[in-house]
């Protein structure tokens, strides 16, 4: 049955014998591009990203008619910002699959080298993964960015969008297996699920394990805690990106007040967005009002703690468990803390492993702050918005990971490998 069809489920009613033919094919698919070279795969890129333009008008087509369904759902604005797709942000997909083409090729790497005394040579390989699950929400620009990164690292991926973005996803998804074709690649490299029936989404995480080798969830709260409650593969990804801006007393004014509103504004909608500024009780004064007032005039509502609120009476009171809240929305919580240690434990206590940034001018305070807080990525004097693979040279990425087990931080190209190891002797054998 055709990819390109779009089938949905009343077509469809065998619903694992359709899961098992994308497992099976992807698989397939993953044999033979592991051994294309980067050339070959950097070609199918190129060519998906002309097509993408040349497709505009279609899929822009296709997006309105996602936005329209979902706004008669009543989705809120910031998820209707992130399934809204423009020319300039189609252009930004196209341009991220170059960006990606632009990068080093992730397979095939010698990693390390040595000999041993009895003359054999180990040398340590990045390989694929293989075969990759990923499943997504609203943003239809995730269907770019991962097939590319998975392309790019001789993976094959099986995509399952947000029934929200379906129309969408299926659009850009005629571009990237063009792109694949022009370049004689396996067209079952890249698979999408063609069905908004969730029951798809817990056959692929329960039953495909001899098929896809690891799963990348991106979405909301609800999506991660069903992905790790039913996988019976391993998950890279992460549950949610409640993260924090520090203003330590010696955080430049100017500099705070432009940093939490872009951590905050700039998009609310992400996993990079700040939920929660902590500010140091001696600059408070000189440091709340200013920050507080910033964000009101940008449309965001505060919830403070008592002192916040006795220095900017605008805001309203800060429950518990606002700071445990991942609002994704134009809503943000402010505490005073007495200084970098209780900073520290706030994150430690209520922090979700994703991003966070101290604004200071004390190199001593940043430096302990960015040694001692756990979480994937730290940032000093800067917005935790740059949480993002293509702010990091990464071309794109398809998530930030915050486990500890083998990718954490933006997963790009890179992340998606592995490594064997290949010895090679002249006839030893072991004693």
């Amino acid at each position: 049955m055709s990819q390109q069809s779009g089938t949905l489920k009343a077509e469809m009613p065998n619903l694992a014998e359709m899961m098992d033919e994308l497992g099976r094919n992807a698989r397939a698919a993953a044999s033979e591009l592991a051994l294309c070279s980067g050339a070959q795969r950097d070609r199918a890129l190129a060519a998906a990203a002309s097509c993408m333009r040349d497709s505009k008008e279609p899929i822009l087509a296709a997006n309105q008619a996602d936005m329209s369904a979902a706004d008669e759902r009543g989705l809120s604005s910031a998820m209707l910002d992130r399934l809204a797709l423009s020319p300039a942000r189609l252009e930004a997909m196209a341009a991220g699959l170059e960006a990606v083409i632009e990068l080093p090729d992730p397979v095939g790497r010698v990693l390390a080298e040595w000999e041993r005394p009895n003359g054999l040579v180990i040398q340590r390989i990045t390989v694929p993964l293989g075969v990759i699950g990923i499943i997504y929400e609203s943003r239809p620009n995730v269907t770019a960015d991962a097939a590319g990164l998975c392309t790019k690292s001789g993976n094959a991926v099986i995509l399952r969008g947000g029934s929200e973005s379906f129309h969408s996803s299926q659009a850009i998804f005629q571009s990237l297996s063009a792109g694949l074709e022009s370049a004689g690649i396996h067209p079952a490299a890249i698979q999408m699920v063609p069905t908004t029936d969730r029951a798809a989404v817990g056959y692929l995480l329960s039953s495909m394990g001899n098929t896809i080798d690891v799963v990348v969830p991106r979405g909301g709260r609800s999506l991660v805690e069903r992905v790790q409650r039913e996988a019976r593969v391993p998950i890279i990804g992460h549950l949610e990106g409640i993260c924090h801006v520090y203003l330590h007393a010696s955080a430049n004014v100017a500099m705070a007040r432009d940093i939490v509103v872009n951590a905050k504004m700039r998009r609310t909608g992400i996993c990079g967005a700040a939920e929660t500024v902590l500010v140091d009780r001696d600059a408070a004064a000189a440091l709340i009002p200013t920050v507080v007032e910033a964000l009101i005039e940008a449309g965001c509502e505060v919830r403070g703690d008592e002192t916040v609120r006795e220095l900017a009476s605008a805001t309203q009171p800060a429950a518990e468990e606002d700071w445990h809240t991942e609002y994704l929305d134009a809503v943000i919580s402010v505490r005073v803390v007495d200084d970098v240690s209780q900073a520290i434990e706030h994150i430690r206590q209520y922090g979700s492993g994703h991003t966070e940034s101290i604004v200071a001018e004390d190199k001593a305070a940043a430096n302990r702050f960015l040694s001692d807080v756990d979480s994937a990525i730290v940032l000093h004097n800067a917005s935790t918005q740059f949480a993002d693979g293509g702010e990091f040279g990464m071309g794109a990425e398809i998530g930030i990971a915050t486990g500890r087990i083998h990718a954490r931080g933006p997963v790009g190209a890179e992340q998606l490998t592995s490594y064997k190891y290949v010895v090679r002797g002249n006839g030893q054998v072991r004693p």
